[in-house]
């Protein structure tokens, strides 16, 4: 949006806490699961997807049925000798496969079998929707497909969707089996994250609380039992959790926060990353593979 639509945008629910907060609390909540269209791609996501051609033609691809049309699932298998076990990779909000290339690429000359999910609305999945339910259904199909799992990894919104997937937080999908789990650049809590856009769109209390109801409808469960440290006190699965201090879309005190949940959470901040660079550092790279390669006993896949 332009500057002045913007304006015209926070003005319209300002005024809708007064004249009907739960048409405005919907509305807004429909606003926050908009995904971008192709034609909202910018040249630089253009051309990085152009560049990656190549790269995806190596993999096979399937496509899950959902409740929002299909998902997109991206097969990348090591050449030439049996997988260790199946790693899932789960892109982040305006993400999709091809910019995930450095860490699918890694795993897999680790001798790992990559399944790459593009989410709804995103990549070659279909549907111009994303939120935690529609998310957590798509992963539950590709882990009925492809599961067990060795791992999930995920950026970003990917990360939070990978620890819900595990916990199973979305009635109706059960957990997800996978040993291990690593986040990057990824938020810890809903609440805040609605809190956040409920601010940025000057939304009032009455429609921030109908914002939030959206999240229980979908879910079946209330918005603050999405908080990953909350969660996986209750999931001791050995969990990497990665953050950038300078992260200026996801603050690092997500990552800390995270970290909280036990022992068995290992954290590591690094610095001058920021949200993106991150997952094509080559020392970032190079951890996340020797965290997972380092379960004791990897499950052969053929």
């Amino acid at each position: 949006m332009t500057r002045f639509s913007d304006r015209l945008v926070r003005r319209a629910f300002a005024a809708g806490e007064f004249i009907s907060p739960s048409l405005t609390g919907r509305a807004a909540f429909e606003l926050f699961c908009r995904t971008p269209g192709s034609s909202e791609l910018t040249q630089g996501e253009r051309r990085a997807v152009e560049r990656a051609s190549a790269f995806m033609n190596q993999a096979r691809h399937h496509r899950l049925p959902t409740s929002s049309g299909c998902a997109m699932l991206h097969e990348f298998r090591p050449e030439g000798k049996a997988a260790r076990g199946a790693v899932l990779v789960i892109h982040g909000w305006r993400s999709r496969t091809e910019y995930m290339r450095a860490l699918i690429e890694a795993y897999r000359d680790a001798g790992y079998r990559v399944l790459s999910l593009d989410l709804p609305g995103h990549g070659g999945s279909l549907g111009r929707r994303l939120n935690m339910a529609l998310a957590g259904e798509a992963v539950r199909r590709a882990a009925d497909w492809f599961g067990p799992f060795a791992a999930m990894v995920g950026h970003s919104f990917g990360g939070a969707v990978a620890v819900n997937a595990a916990v199973g937080s979305v009635d109706g999908l059960a957990p997800v089996a996978v040993d291990r789990l690593v986040t990057i650049a990824s938020p810890s809590s809903m609440p805040k994250l609605f809190a956040d856009f409920g601010r940025m769109l000057k939304l009032g209390p009455r429609s921030q609380s109908f914002v939030e109801a959206q999240v229980e409808r979908l879910t079946g469960r209330s918005i603050g039992e999405f908080d990953s440290a909350r969660q996986l006190l209750h999931l001791p699965l050995p969990t990497l959790v990665i953050h950038d201090a300078e992260d200026r879309e996801v603050p690092v005190e997500e990552a800390r926060s995270t970290a909280r949940a036990g022992d068995h959470v290992r954290l590591h901040v690094t610095q001058g990353l920021g949200h993106r660079r991150i997952i094509t550092d080559a020392s970032v790279i190079r951890e996340v593979v020797e965290f997972v390669a380092a379960a004791a006993e990897p499950v052969m896949v053929h």
